[in-house]
């Protein structure tokens, strides 16, 4: 099945699915700009790759708040690779083209992983609350079942709703030039290509968005003012400094997530250009990412304490093989 779409000066027809209208205006800098990408790209995996194997192999991290860690960084992973792959190719070919059926598993990987990453830094915001807050019972709440079960639900529900909400969104009817004003198959653009009514799924939307987004911001947000209150309740400066560090890094990758989401929906329409959305999208799905694991190991003691002994460790055994 094709379709035909006309150009100034000539006709072209294109098969079935979508036309990518990434980065026009960035034409001149296309190569540079897929080497940056393949870089942030490659750091992103390798950081992400680095921290999981970090956790696993050494036993000193095996606690819940690192459990949580590695669903954390394999959800970066999965979130960055269901874009910048296909990117990066669309940066090297002229025909920008994306089939209805890859757009539609980029949006369901997409969705599920923006979901998913709410839901477990919610997870992570309790864990850090109770060690903090209920220190003598942490290790009988927070127990390997009780961890298992957030992330489990975290993942199943979210993988639930996304896949419902996607499928309906591809079931209705499109038409017109077929153009995403985006270099992925984002929701928005994506609706803006349907022929029929979408009040329906737009105020679906609208309450995933409240479930998803501002439900674990608020809860995120009562967790550390009992956090907070707690630690200032403490006798001396040093456990209070040591009480704060345990979840600095979580309360940074916190601030991250939700400082970009809030600068996206804080923008005002009418100020709201293809480019910037463009731009905001880029530092959401491949900045972020890559600057996770990089808050996780250079903020946290434990972290480096253990790539330290990994790094020997393996020095060690590489010599008494030679």
């Amino acid at each position: 099945m094709t379709y035909s779409e006309s150009d100034p000066g000539e006709n072209k027809t294109i098969y079935a699915g979508f036309i990518l209208v990434e980065f026009s205006y960035l034409h001149e800098i296309h190569i540079l700009l897929f080497l940056l990408l393949l870089v942030v790209y490659l750091l992103t995996l390798m950081g992400n790759l680095l921290v999981i194997l970090l956790i696993m192999l050494n036993s000193t991290l095996h606690s819940p708040m690192y459990f949580f860690l590695v669903n954390l960084s394999f959800l970066d992973i999965c979130f960055t690779t269901s874009v910048v792959p296909h990117l990066l190719v669309q940066l090297l070919v002229n025909e920008k083209t994306i089939s209805i059926e890859g757009c539609m598993a980029q949006m369901y990987v997409y969705s599920i992983m923006g979901f998913t990453e709410q839901c477990l830094l919610t997870a992570m915001s309790y864990d850090r609350y109770v060690a903090i807050c209920c220190p003598l019972h942490y290790t009988t709440i927070m127990s390997g079942r009780t961890c298992a079960r957030l992330a489990g639900a975290s993942w199943i529900i979210c993988i639930s709703l996304a896949i419902a909400h996607t499928t309906w969104l591809f079931s209705l009817p499109f038409c017109g030039s077929h153009r995403i004003q985006h270099f992925f198959c984002d929701i928005a653009p994506v609706m803006k290509m349907v022929c029929t009514d979408t009040t329906n799924i737009r105020i679906v939307g609208f309450i995933l968005t409240g479930l998803f987004v501002m439900s674990p911001f608020l809860f995120i947000l009562l967790s550390y003012v009992c956090i907070i209150s707690t630690i200032l309740k403490l006798p001396s400066a040093e456990g209070r400094r040591k009480a704060f560090s345990t979840c600095s890094s979580h309360l940074m990758v916190v601030t991250l997530f939700y400082g970009m989401a809030l600068f996206t929906y804080l923008v005002p329409k009418s100020e709201s250009t293809i480019e910037s959305d463009q731009m905001i999208s880029l530092m959401n799905t491949i900045v972020a990412p890559m600057l996770n694991p990089m808050i996780y190991t250079l903020r946290n003691k434990e972290v480096k304490g253990a790539l330290r002994k990994t790094v020997v460790r393996s020095i060690f055994v590489h010599n008494q093989r030679n």
